[in-house]
């Protein structure tokens, strides 16, 4: 996982526990003994897990990642409970994570309760009589808009805060929804269509089908401007700096004074991040009309707040975002999603708590030398690279050397004391109110220092992530316990699981986004002319591999799209593999790892390292996945990865017989 300027994103699953456990390692009973792991070493690896957890309703996929949020998830939601059954003073952390979570427990009030919640937003949009509103309006908006505005640090002066645009205004996602002609994605979209109108149709509306008609109409046109996926990972396409006035110029259609003025801001600078989808934006605003503008606004309203109305809305959402767009058949149980809800919208205040409770501090001990090993490794092999110049390799050094490392949980706290939880209010109006905290929060941010401290995922979070303009990696205490990490394992066991999700953090720094960043954070090109043509014919070895692989019959994955993260894997391998080898030649001859379990250390290295990946998917998710997540499916990370790796080969007896061989100047060599 990697965090970009242009888009904090998060992976897997939220809530952990810590606590010590007996000591686990390679797990025979993953294992599928009767495949040939020379011809499927996902299928070998994890096969065992995948028949012992198939899929239950409510999973669209479930993985030994979500294997691990389930169980943290219990014991959170056992703590949270206990604040929950006790009054507390009202303006306490106590009170608002229990009475949040009460709101999100309580489906009975919510269904007496109706439509009355967002009536009076969507009666708001009857005010507008005049285009000339619209720039005052959207400027408020917090439930609606055709773009997104949030502040990050300036990618080119990563020392500062500034404010960042970028798409957004269509519900789907994913451009791809829109335009696509196979039959799963015109499927998509005819059961879009129908579930427009019957959100619609919940809320009273009498003409449903024309209003869904407009959305969808105004929708594809926004989408038809945005970026792809494969264009939002070019970063400096993305960055786009510039004056209000500028902007101003750019797109004329909105007044952009008035529009800052009504979200309380005043920037000297933003950066635009997709310039044509902003322009289109504004064509919008003037050349629609202002009902079917208003229609599309009120669509957004609805569709943001489904999940915090009725059960009728509820179900209708889960319908088509749980059921038709990733197959699931039941959505989780109440108490998981208030769990998460409170980790969602309290979550610093939730791990501050948890991680009193729950992380072991000799983890973080142990994780910072596997860190540093992991650093001393990247730059052995960095110094040994053959087709790089001195010149580019003294400066991925440096930035190497200058990497910020975070590990459990944030020196300093979120303060959650301007956020009030009413329970005398509806669910949705204190979701509102925590969106709004949250809004608050980001652009309490801007034109001040970019504060070096933040961390970018709560301590509880069960993923990781490298952030280049902060140069820093980050691990929070959700992901340090098995199977990522074991305190009671052996080395070969943590260096093929979290030790590769170190390295993988660390290549991000160095993949075809995060080397375009230098070390202190800033969009610079660091790279001779030829070094940069050397490294972009080596990753194309990876993106061309990529798109070879069906993911589904007649469907194909995306190596373009999922390159950054297949080199953060093929590199942690690298970089995890070496370091086991450096650590293990350090030792003297007897106190050197050995054969345990019938596996060498070396092939204990990559069955800890595929275990992680080990998941079952319906084919519904596999379709979704491959158009929204930069990351390839979980076998792929494995029997695509692996084939890349001259030390798998030789752990595991691979030859030419094999159907995962690669020739030698076939694989990727990067890092």
């Amino acid at each position: 996982m990697k965090i970009y300027p242009f888009a904090l994103a998060a992976l897997m699953l939220m809530s952990v526990s810590c606590t010590k456990q007996q000591s686990m390692g390679i797990q025979t009973e993953n294992l599928d003994t009767t495949a040939i792991p020379q011809n499927d070493f996902y299928q070998y690896a994890c096969g065992g897990w995948m028949q012992n957890h198939p899929l239950t309703d409510e999973y669209a996929r479930f993985g030994t990642f979500d294997q691990l949020g389930l169980k943290n998830l219990e014991q959170v939601n056992g703590l949270i409970q206990d604040l929950a059954t006790v009054q507390h003073t009202h303006g306490t952390i106590e009170q608002k994570i229990g009475d949040l979570y009460n709101l999100a427990m309580d489906s009975a009030r919510r269904n007496e309760e109706g439509i009355r919640p967002i009536i009076k937003s969507v009666e708001a949009l009857d005010t507008i009589t005049d285009r000339a509103q619209l720039s005052e309006v959207l400027g408020h908006a917090m439930e609606f808009g055709l773009w997104n505005m949030y502040v990050d640090a300036d990618a080119m002066n990563s020392s500062m805060n500034i404010l960042n645009e970028s798409q957004g205004g269509y519900a789907l996602g994913q451009k791809d929804y829109y335009f696509d002609q196979d039959e799963h994605t015109k499927m998509i979209r005819a059961e879009y269509l129908k579930h427009i109108e019957n959100v619609f149709s919940l809320y009273g509306y009498i003409d449903g089908d024309l209003a869904a008609k407009i959305v969808l109409r105004l929708e594809t046109r926004l989408a038809g401007a945005a970026f792809s996926n494969v264009e939002l990972r070019d970063p400096i396409a993305n960055y786009n700096k510039m004056t209000v006035d500028s902007l101003q110029r750019l797109v004329p259609q909105v007044d952009w004074k008035v529009y800052f003025d009504a979200i309380g801001i005043d920037p000297q600078v933003l950066s635009v991040g997709q310039i044509r989808h902003l322009q289109e934006a504004g064509k919008m605003l003037a050349e629609e009309s202002l009902e079917d503008l208003k229609t599309l606004f009120c669509w957004q309203i609805l569709s943001g707040a489904s999940s915090y109305l009725t059960d009728d809305f509820f179900n209708e959402n889960f319908n088509f975002y749980g059921k038709i767009l990733s197959g699931k058949q039941q959505p989780s149980p109440r108490w998981k999603r208030a769990t998460g809800i409170v980790n969602s919208m309290l979550g610093e205040a939730v791990g501050q708590m948890y991680v009193k409770k729950y992380f072991p501090e000799e983890n973080k001990a142990r994780m910072l030398a596997l860190v540093k090993n992991l650093q001393a490794s990247l730059g052995d092999r960095i110094s040994a690279l053959e087709w790089m110049s001195d010149a580019t390799k003294a400066k991925a050094l440096e930035k190497l050397g200058t990497f910020t490392v975070k590990i459990g949980y944030p020196d300093k706290w979120r303060d959650y004391s301007a956020l009030d939880i009413d329970p005398s209010l509806s669910y949705y109006e204190n979701i509102q109110r925590a969106v709004k905290f949250e809004e608050n929060y980001s652009l309490s941010f801007l034109n001040k220092p970019v504060d070096k401290t933040r961390w970018y995922m709560t301590p509880q979070t069960v993923n990781a992530y490298y952030n280049p303009s902060s140069n820093e990696i980050c691990f929070p205490a959700g992901i340090l316990q098995y199977p990522f990490f074991d305190m009671s394992a052996d080395d070969a066991f943590n260096y093929g699981a979290i030790g590769v999700v170190i390295g993988h953090e660390m290549t991000h720094g160095f993949d075809d986004q995060g080397c375009q960043f230098d070390k202190d954070g800033n969009l610079n090109n660091w790279w001779t002319e030829e070094d940069k043509k050397r490294f972009d014919e080596r990753t194309r070895v990876m993106k061309e591999y990529f798109d070879g692989i069906e993911v589904a019959p007649g469907v194909h994955a995306n190596g373009a799209f999922t390159l950054g993260e297949n080199i953060a894997d093929h590199g942690g391998l690298q970089v995890a593999y070496h370091a086991l080898m450096m650590s293990e030649n350090a030792k003297p001859e007897g106190k050197r790892l050995t054969e345990k379990d019938g596996f060498t250390p070396a092939q204990r290295f990559f069955l800890a390292y595929a275990n992680v990946w080990a998941n079952n998917i319906r084919p519904e998710e596999i379709l979704q996945r491959t158009k929204s997540d930069p990351h390839s499916l979980g076998r792929w990370r494995v029997n695509g990865a692996l084939p890349h790796i001259d030390a798998w080969y030789e752990a595991w007896n691979v030859d030419e017989s094999s159907p995962l061989y690669l020739a030698p100047d076939k694989r990727a060599s990067i890092w």
